[in-house]
């Protein structure tokens, strides 16, 4: 099998030391080259022909974002943003990824160790090796126009029903198509999308600028509720818990679950416990088994179960996952999934 190639795009020596050194025990990947700019990374990038980029945010002669914007425009293929932990550096990933970048990483710091972050750098590689570039070229010419949402008027007499969603690459638009036009009756949202801390909260500042809901980074003991969506912090997992017929979140820290933290399969699986027939769960675009089991185990509770369909991910790898596992009720397109919710509810 062919190797993946990776050209690594960053200002800074220690960081494409780093990240060659951790690709390098990867036995299905290949660094191809590196570049310290943009400049050198264009040649490098016809010269060398990479499967997947990595690329820097802030860097010098020409920023990272505005190279993405040239690169997808001309030259379109997978790129895995490279960021600073930090508010800007959070926004200007979002930014990164409303223009075609199919995920995003923080630099080795605090809040990662070098291990973990060559665990998860491996993995958004392969998930983003495995994007379609005809999809990619599609998405970023012809946007999705957003469904007009109908309410049944059932709708507001059911919020004792909570909705779990877990997603993954291509997740941040996904999501955004799924809870644009959702309206303030809907059920209290809880959503697990593998980002790293402190891009949640950016990322959840940016929805709720948007949505019709509230959306709000989960902090610990806050309340699920009717038109509220809880997006879980990078770095933590989120369960959710119940107390009479009240739901809650609770924020805590734990092992990588599925290589990830934040985990859907955490999330899921404390839904199946304390929401049982109340819980919806839907499984978006995303690489690897995270929430399969969990979404099993939510349908066996009694949970009505949506998975994204195949045409409409960036990655066909968690809805896949937890199609075979076989605790997906309804598989849906993208565009259709929030009326599907609320038909449901």
């Amino acid at each position: 099998m062919a190797k993946i190639r990776v050209l690594i795009v960053d200002d800074s020596a220690v960081v494409r030391k780093v990240f060659s050194e951790e690709l390098s025990g990867q036995p299905d990947m290949e660094v191809v080259g590196t570049a310290p700019d943009p400049y050198v990374a264009r040649d490098k990038i016809v010269q060398l022909k990479p499967d997947v980029v990595t690329l820097d945010i802030e860097m010098p002669r020409m920023d990272g974002l505005t190279f993405l914007r040239k690169l997808m425009k001309h030259y379109p293929l997978p790129v895995i943003i490279v960021s600073s932990l930090t508010k800007k550096g959070g926004v200007l990933a979002l930014e990164a990824m409303e223009s075609g970048a199919v995920d995003v990483i923080c630099k080795p710091g605090e809040a990662y160790s070098v291990g973990e972050m060559g665990v998860q750098l491996a993995d958004k590689i392969r998930a983003a090796a495995a994007v379609r570039i005809e999809d990619l070229r599609r998405r970023l010419l012809k946007p999705e126009r957003q469904a007009v949402l109908v309410s049944r008027r059932s709708l507001a007499e059911s919020t004792h029903k909570v909705i779990a969603i877990g997603s993954s690459t291509g997740g941040t638009e996904a999501l955004k198509q799924v809870l644009i036009n959702l309206p303030v009756t809907t059920p209290g949202i809880m959503i697990v999308q593998h980002m790293p801390q402190h891009f949640t909260a950016s990322f959840a500042q940016r929805l709720d600028s948007l949505c019709k809901i509230s959306v709000k980074e989960a902090e610990d003991g806050d309340a699920v509720l009717p038109g509220r969506a809880l997006v879980a912090p990078g770095n933590y997992h989120m369960v959710m818990r119940r107390s009479g017929a009240r739901y809650f979140v609770e924020i805590k820290t734990g092992p990588l679950v599925c290589h990830q933290r934040p985990a859907v399969e955490v999330l899921f699986n404390s839904v199946a416990a304390y929401g049982g027939a109340n819980a919806i769960g839907v499984i978006l675009t995303g690489m690897g088994k995270d929430g399969a089991r969990g979404m099993l185990k939510m349908h066996e509770a009694g949970a009505k179960t949506i998975a994204q369909d195949e045409a409409s991910c960036v990655v066909f790898g968690m809805p896949k996952e937890a199609i075979a596992a076989g605790g997906v009720d309804q598989v849906v397109p993208l565009d259709r999934i929030g009326q599907a919710l609320l038909d449901l509810v």
